[in-house]
């Protein structure tokens, strides 16, 4: 190990808070960690071996947990989902809120991007899986097929074999 990274060693209310999530950019510049409190830790990691930090913020609303935090490809947008039913996507060059999907009823555990960056597909506890599409904020596909059990995880394969 080359470094060792606390986000924040004073916790919450003076108790240690865990990390839901470890999101590092395809292009090597940016690390990213989000609590299950729903604070997101950035660092520059452009040098693995001195990480600056680069911001904090809330990622989703007191008393939500925040799930997954995954960077684009595109090294361009963060995305977060949470326990408030909600995906979050994230400016990584000002860090500002860009857009929140708001179609999932339940708990959005998981996410993965598109090679481009221009879809996302979530997974959520209301027992759906959605294909989203980022340019215009809509759902392009919803995949169900799992009326007893939530949708915890996702991935999406796009490239053309």
């Amino acid at each position: 190990c080359i470094n060792s990274v606390v986000p924040d060693p004073r916790g919450v209310a003076g108790r240690p808070v865990s990390i839901q999530a470890v999101a590092y950019s395809e292009d090597t510049k940016t690390l990213v960690a989000a609590t299950n409190h729903a604070t997101v830790f950035v660092w520059d990691a452009s040098n693995p071996t001195n990480l600056e930090p680069i911001t904090k913020f809330r990622a989703h609303s007191s008393g939500t947990y925040c799930l997954q935090a995954k960077l684009s490809p595109d090294s361009r947008t963060l995305v977060t989902t949470s326990s408030d039913h909600s995906v979050r996507l994230w400016d990584t060059t000002t860090w500002q809120l860009n857009q929140v999907l708001s179609a999932h009823t339940k708990w959005v555990w998981d996410c993965s991007f598109c090679a481009d960056s221009s879809y996302i597909c979530t997974a959520s506890s209301d027992h759906t899986a959605r294909l989203w599409n980022l340019k215009t904020g809509e759902v392009v596909r919803q995949y169900t097929g799992h009326p007893s059990t939530p949708v915890t995880c996702v991935a999406l394969n796009d490239s053309s074999v």
